[in-house]
């Protein structure tokens, strides 16, 4: 009897801007010697972390689902048919990495490869959660928050968490010794069957430490030295000493168990959540758009923002924002392309972005 090959999959959440998408990106420059199979999915209505990850010329094939949660009914349809394509083709690719959207639980996903379907042909290999250490260090995630955006940012993010094998803390190069203790002490805290913890300095992962983990077939057992182990208690003094660091640790609980029979997943989606696409015709002011958009963030619950604008001196840039903290990098060129801004919110008012956005600048966007 033979045992027939079954191509892992990778599911890697997180929650909006937590930067799944640079870190995916970096993790496919990392892996050449490797052919892999991406499907993004996207809250929004049109796809803008796609283009980001095209960062490899081959070896990499990319499937885009955007507009709905991915395998949360309505979109489930979609991520099933390009499974179904990924199956009659999976011995030209050695691995499948699923992004998921900043608002969806792994656990959907899950559910989905376990289906008869699918399983005799699709092995889940583990599934990490990025995490925004200095948003959640700063109480982004407090589920006791006085706003009724933070305690939904809340739930999700522990729900994220509580199906995750693996918490990257990403976004730490600027953090110190005594955040990281205190950023794995409340991971920890919130999700206390994570398995692992890696840290991603410049949003790099080693990926022996991200591919090819098999936590969801053969138990293994490994002993590394860690940022952290012990309990809350122990996690006062900040490390002086790196010399033992391997930028994991491990939890004490033996091998983590999903039980997706019995787990009522989050396929019900909050409703407050709510994405909408915004364009121009205008060249753009890149410094003045980026403090409009800080402004419209820190006045309405717009926790993301991502998009495309064309700069005055016709360079384009890609924009990122997460709340009020907001990046613009170059990209490619599209002369065609319009500018183009997705905003995700609670209980965000598309109509009172406009008007603040059309208040503050001279270009108009609808």
């Amino acid at each position: 009897m033979t045992t027939s090959f079954k191509t892992p999959v990778t599911i890697v959440s997180g929650f909006l801007g937590s930067g799944k998408t640079t870190l995916l990106g970096n993790l496919l420059n990392q892996t050449h010697d490797r052919t892999l199979a991406l499907i993004v999915n996207e809250f929004g209505e049109v796809s803008i972390d796609g283009p980001l990850l095209e960062v490899r010329e081959d070896g990499v094939e990319l499937h885009d689902v955007h507009g709905g949660l991915l395998a949360y009914g309505g979109e489930g349809d979609a991520f099933r048919r390009t499974l179904r394509a990924l199956r009659e083709r999976r011995h030209t690719f050695d691995h499948v990495l699923i992004e998921t959207s900043g608002l969806a639980v792994p656990t959907a996903v899950m559910v989905t490869l376990e289906e008869g379907e699918f399983a005799a042909d699709f092995a889940l290999d583990a599934t990490l959660v990025v995490v925004d250490t200095p948003l959640l260090l700063a109480g982004a995630f407090s589920p006791d928050a006085g706003d009724e955006a933070t305690r939904g940012a809340a739930r999700v993010f522990d729900a994220q968490l509580e199906f995750a094998d693996v918490a990257v803390l990403n976004k730490i190069d600027e953090l110190s010794d005594a955040d990281l203790l205190q950023a794995e002490a409340d991971v920890r805290y919130r999700a206390p069957r994570v398995r692992f913890l890696e840290l991603a300095y410049e949003a790099r992962l080693d990926t022996q430490l991200t591919l090819g983990l098999n936590l969801h077939g053969t138990r293994r057992s490994a002993a590394h030295h860690a940022p952290v182990s012990g309990a809350p208690g122990e996690l006062m003094a900040p490390l002086h000493d790196h010399s033992g660091l391997d930028g994991h640790s491990h939890g004490d609980l033996d091998a983590h168990v999903h039980s997706l029979s019995t787990h009522q997943h989050f396929h019900e989606h909050d409703p407050g959540w709510q994405s909408f696409r915004l364009t121009s015709d205008d060249v753009q002011s890149v410094p003045d758009l980026v403090r409009t958009v800080q402004n419209v963030a820190r006045v309405f619950p717009v926790l993301r923002v991502k998009g495309f604008v064309q700069g005055e001196g016709g360079e384009r840039y890609a924009v990122q924002a997460v709340r009020s903290r907001v990046e613009t990098h170059p990209a490619p060129s599209r002369p065609d392309a319009p500018n183009e801004l997705v905003f995700i919110g609670y209980h965000v008012s598309r109509k009172k972005v406009i008007e603040a956005l059309q208040k503050a600048l001279p270009q108009r966007w609808a």
